[in-house]
C-alpha cells in the first residue's frame, strides 16, 4: 500500500510541476516582456493547455488531481478515500513549490532586467503575481471569494460531467482536452477580478515560494491579506459545484435493476 500512494504522491507531484512550470511561466513571459510576448489571451489559453499537459502526465495513475480543491471534493462526492488526501495534497504543493523554483530560475536574468533585482510585490515593478495570484484593487475580499469560489465550482461541476460514464462522458483519452479547454472558458470569462487560482496549491506554493525568495512577507499581507482566499474559497466552491452536479444530473439518472440489465 505504501508503494501504491507513493507511486500516486510522485504522479501527482510530476503533473502538478507540468501545469505549474507551464502556467506560471507564460505569465513571466508576459510580465517581463512588459506584454510584447504575451497577453490575458495567451495566459487562458496557456493555463488550459498546461491543465491538459498535466492531466495527461499523471491520469493514469491518479486520475490527475494537481488540486487540492479537486481530491477534497472527489473525498465528499466520490468516495474518494480520506486517507490518501493528505498525501495527494503534499504531493501537489511540493510539485508547486518545485516548479516555482523552476520557472524562478529560467527567468532570473529577465527578472532583474525587469526591476533591478529588487523584489516589488506590487506597483509597476510589481513581479509577484508571476507566481501567486492578487485581486484587482477594486475587488473586495467577499468578491473575491466568491469569483474563486464560483471558478472552482465550475472546474469540478464540469469535470464531474465530463467524466461521468452514465452521462455524455468524453471519448477516451479525451477528457483532459475538454478539462483544458474548461480552464481556458473560465480564465477568460472568471479570470480578470482575481486572477482565477481556482487551486490552493497553485496558489499557496508559489507565494510561500516568493516569501522566501526575496519578495518578503509581504504577498501575505498584500491586497488586506488576500492570501488565504485562493486557500479557502476553491475548496469551498469545489464542494459546492460537486454537490449542485449530483443534485441537478448525477443523481437523476434512472435505476437500472437486474431484470432490466438480463432484458438489455
Amino acid at each position: 500500500m505504501r508503494q501504491g500512494v507513493t507511486r500516486e504522491m510522485l504522479a501527482e507531484f510530476l503533473g502538478t510541476s507540468v501545469l505549474l512550470i507551464f502556467g506560471l511561466g507564460v505569465v513571466a513571459q508576459t510580465v517581463l516582456s512588459r506584454q510584447t510576448a504575451g497577453s490575458m489571451l495567451s495566459i487562458n489559453i496557456c493555463w488550459g493547455i498546461a491543465v491538459m499537459m498535466g492531466c495527461y502526465v499523471s491520469a493514469g495513475v491518479t486520475g490527475a488531481h494537481l488540486n487540492p480543491a479537486v481530491t477534497i471534493a472527489l473525498a465528499v462526492h466520490r468516495r474518494f478515500p480520506w486517507s490518501k488526501v493528505g498525501p495527494y495534497i503534499v504531493a501537489q504543493f511540493a510539485g508547486a513549490l518545485a516548479a516555482s523554483v523552476l520557472v524562478f530560475l529560467a527567468y532570473h536574468d529577465s527578472l532583474r532586467s525587469f526591476d533591478g533585482g529588487v523584489r516589488h510585490v506590487t506597483g509597476e515593478l510589481g513581479t509577484a503575481g508571476i507566481w501567486a495570484t492578487y485581486p484587482q484593487p477594486f475587488t473586495s475580499i467577499a468578491i473575491g471569494f466568491l469569483n474563486e469560489a464560483l471558478g472552482t465550482a465550475m472546474l469540478v461541476g464540469v469535470i464531474l460531467g465530463i467524466t461521468d460514464t452514465r452521462n455524455s462522458p468524453a471519448p477516451n483519452g479525451l477528457a483532459p482536452v475538454l478539462v483544458g479547454l474548461l480552464v481556458v472558458a473560465i480564465g477568460a470569462s472568471l479570470g480578470f477580478n482575481t486572477g482565477y487560482a481556482i487551486n490552493p496549491a497553485r496558489d499557496l506554493g508559489p507565494r510561500v515560494f516568493t516569501a522566501v525568495a526575496g519578495w518578503g512577507g509581504e504577498v501575505f499581507t498584500a491586497a488586506n491579506g488576500w492570501w488565504w482566499v485562493p486557500v479557502v474559497a476553491p475548496c469551498v466552491g469545489g464542494v459546492i459545484g460537486g454537490w449542485a452536479y449530483d443534485v441537478c444530473v448525477g443523481h437523476r439518472f434512472p435505476a437500472v435493476d437486474a431484470r432490466t440489465i438480463e432484458q438489455l
